[in-house]
């Protein structure tokens, strides 16, 4: 119970405020659907809906990532967030094609609107709901990429950096993103609609709103996408790794380096240079010493280190010049 406890701990901050959230939200909206009539309300609830199934699916994945390796599986769990992330894109992806087919609905054929306060109030709700988690990934961006970025500062950085950021983090931040714009968009078609002979706008919303998920559906499938088949770590993360093994005094050079990305972990494979003169058990010792530095970095969880001689050649410049 208590491992079990841990890794609940360990599960993704943003994705459990925003599950939260937005299950209070999903209820608040439906009633504001059912009652007024709006099509746009009606997309908030279905986006608001699927966003709660999302992060719930999510902040599962991201509890079962953080499990250790078994001499079954040795490189771990941390590719599951993205299982778990695709199968929330299938969940969005319905809701949008929904949301569309609505708000088409909605313009060919539009319905008088009711319980008006009910629904803004509701959308205010959504705005200061969204707008806080939102915030929270942002802070999670920041955490995640080891940025000294603090106060408004962080806003941008978030915006520039979010691709560094761990899939389920990523997830959220597009969703709510989405979701805070969204309720924007219904306000002010909702009250347009009610004060104005443009009554078609509702439906113009809903469609819009629809699309917007779809947005999140494309980027969130493509980053998880590329997690299941694996990527290369960002070169910040390289970086630190070459300069840890640089680090000992006994290193001359670095002959190969892969680091591969899974999930918001890392495993790093490397052969590295040692000066001339070093004993086999000299050399092992300098090995477990180097893999040690390396797995007291935060999220490397995995390290293959192989030892060879210098063999004069400055291999590590010579490849970061020939990069592109």
């Amino acid at each position: 119970m208590s491992n079990l406890w841990e890794l609940i701990r360990k599960g993704n901050s943003s994705s459990l405020y925003a599950s939260l959230g937005n299950l209070i939200l999903v209820i608040i909206k439906s009633i504001a659907a059912f009652t007024s009539g709006s099509g746009a309300m009606f997309a908030e609830a279905m986006h608001t809906g699927a966003d709660t199934v999302n992060q719930i699916f999510v902040f599962i994945g991201s509890i079962l990532a953080e499990r250790k390796p078994t001499p079954r599986f040795p490189t771990g769990f941390g590719r599951l967030i993205n299982v778990f992330c695709m199968g929330a894109v299938i969940v969005v992806t319905i809701m949008a094609y929904e949301t569309v087919l609505e708000g088409i609905h909605l313009i060919k054929h539009p319905s008088s609107f009711q319980a008006l306060g009910f629904t803004i109030f509701s959308l205010l709700a959504s705005m200061a709901t969204d707008g806080y988690v939102l915030l929270k990934a942002i802070r999670e961006i920041g955490k995640e990429t080891h940025s000294d970025k603090k106060g408004l500062n962080l806003i941008p950085f978030a915006l520039k950096n979010v691709k560094k950021a761990s899939p389920p983090t990523r997830l959220v931040f597009y969703e709510d993103l989405v979701a805070t714009s969204g309720a924007v968009l219904a306000l002010l078609a909702i009250l347009l609609t009610r004060y104005t002979p443009l009554k078609s706008l509702d439906g113009f919303a809903a469609i819009i709103i629809g699309l917007l998920m779809g947005v999140v559906v494309f980027r969130v499938g493509y980053d998880n996408m590329v997690g299941l088949i694996g990527v290369s770590a960002p070169k910040e993360v390289e970086d630190k790794v070459s300069q840890i093994i640089f680090a000992d005094s006994a290193v001359t050079d670095i002959n190969k380096l892969r680091i591969l990305q899974e999930g918001r972990f890392y495993h790093v494979e490397s052969y590295i240079e040692l000066n001339r003169g070093y004993t086999l058990a000299e050399a092992d010792k300098i090995k477990a010493r180097i893999r040690d530095h390396l797995l007291d970095y935060e999220d490397v969880t995995d390290v293959t280190l192989g030892i060879i001689e210098d063999n004069g050649i400055r291999d590590w410049r010579s490849m970061e010049s020939a990069a592109p």
